[in-house]
């Protein structure tokens, strides 16, 4: 069974949504954000989306690309992530790499598949690839048994989101707003129609992304989607406060995707 999706069906279970924490890897250095990934799993997160680096990130905002600027100035490389996997893989929470298409392709596929199962990787999280361009993708992934998620947005048509559930295994990352990630004073009022459309063409499990930043924010989404993803709070956090800090909010993250 997918990783991820038994992550957030436990989750469920328990009565709340599952909380997804979204930390790039080589900030504020490679061994710091071993320690800031193993720090938010011990809090609570259910699925680590582990950000890879990438010199033209369309989707990120500005607290995330400068993360991961960041990182790439202090010579973080794809080769890193396997390590960084390595090192934190097997603490209770799931390991989902987040990452530009461009930097898989340039790997190699099968290879790159390989090599994240090997690490411990449960999949993939493609936010510029879409299902019908993803053949490659979707056979390596079925030979390495590793999750492909891939994202839908309020724009997304019936057909298309049909044609993403049927190609997506673990679950389907909901963009709650067009737009790039980043921290916002409100979710956009077009985040739970789209659950509800991406549950009536076929997805089993949708997570919620881009501009949750509090609390308030994820007690909200976890009212009517099985996963909350926060990045951009979790990344000032740490920026501000270190290690306690982040840990902090991950678990006040935690607390509020409770149902009740």
């Amino acid at each position: 069974m997918s990783a991820t999706a038994a992550a957030i069906d436990k989750a469920l279970g328990e009565g709340r949504a599952a909380f997804l924490a979204y930390l790039p890897i080589g900030y504020p250095t490679l061994p710091g954000s071993i320690e800031a990934i193993r720090a938010v799993i011990d809090a609570g997160t259910d699925i680590v989306e582990v950000g890879l680096p990438y010199s033209d990130p369309v989707m990120d905002g500005p607290v995330i690309q400068a993360a991961g600027h960041h990182a790439l100035a202090g010579g973080t490389r794809v080769r890193d992530l396997f390590t960084v996997l390595e090192q934190t893989a097997g603490r209770g929470g799931e390991l989902v790499v987040m990452t530009y298409w461009n930097l898989v392709h340039y790997y190699g596929v099968d290879a790159f598949a390989r090599d994240l199962a090997a690490a411990g990787g449960a999949g993939i999280i493609t936010p510029d690839l879409i299902p019908d361009e993803a053949g490659e993708w979707l056979a390596a992934a079925e030979t390495y048994d590793l999750d492909r998620i891939f994202l839908v947005a309020p724009s997304s048509t019936t057909q298309r989101l049909a044609l993403t559930a049927r190609a997506t295994r673990g679950f389907i990352y909901a963009a709650s707003t067009m737009g790039v990630t980043g921290e916002r004073e409100s979710v956009g009022t077009r985040a739970k129609p789209l659950v509800e459309r991406t549950r009536a063409a076929g997805a089993q499990r949708v997570c919620v992304g881009i501009g949750v930043s509090t609390p308030e924010q994820a007690h909200e989404v976890a009212a009517y989607a099985d996963g909350v993803i926060v990045g951009s709070t979790l990344i000032r956090a740490l920026n501000t406060g270190g290690i306690a800090a982040l840990t902090e909010a991950a678990a006040d993250m935690v607390s509020a995707v409770s149902r009740s």
